[in-house]
């Protein structure tokens, strides 16, 4: 991975000089070696552990993540992101351990995740889904889709991030 992801992710920010440190150190943890990676991976643990961040630098994320309110979030390592995918305070994408479900997420490109949702067991949430604050998703998205209320509905909806995921990169 080179610093073309971290030039992305930047990209998605208004205002450019205010992405989040942990995520600039993520990218970075990502995309180097030898002895600056253990450099970049000491001040990530430090800069997440200080925000409750628990996402491991395995872990695939696409280009243009954007954080908003970064605080108390997991992703699991095994966990996958496409691109321009939002993701806000209190969002856990996690394994589920057992059952026909065992496993973890798999998230599509221009997914806009809400405040406290959590998505678990493997999975697949499609393109262009918006996630409601407050939601448990164990079960399959399809595109285009909007998900809200517990257990989760999900109503399709073409364009369903329109206005909610903002300066994309392109995909």
């Amino acid at each position: 991975m080179d610093n073309t992801v971290l030039k992305n992710d930047i990209a998605r920010y208004s205002d450019k000089g205010r992405i989040p440190w942990f995520q600039k150190l993520f990218r970075k943890v990502q995309s180097s070696v030898g002895i600056i990676n253990i450099f970049y991976r000491c001040l990530y643990k430090i800069v997440a552990r200080s925000s409750h961040i628990e996402i491991p630098p395995k872990c695939m994320i696409g280009a243009g993540l954007y954080i908003g309110h970064a605080f108390c979030i997991t992703i699991n390592e095994k966990a996958v992101l496409g691109k321009n995918c939002n993701i806000h305070k209190g969002v856990t994408i996690g394994r589920e351990n057992r059952g026909s479900r065992k496993g973890t997420p798999t998230i599509g490109n221009c997914v806009w995740i809400g405040i406290n949702s959590t998505i678990v067991g493997n999975i697949v949430i499609g393109d262009d889904v918006l996630i409601a604050p407050n939601i448990y998703i164990n079960r399959d998205v399809p595109s285009h889709s909007i998900v809200f209320g517990n257990p989760c509905i999900i109503k399709p909806c073409d364009n369903a991030t329109a206005e909610y995921i903002n300066q994309k990169i392109e995909i």
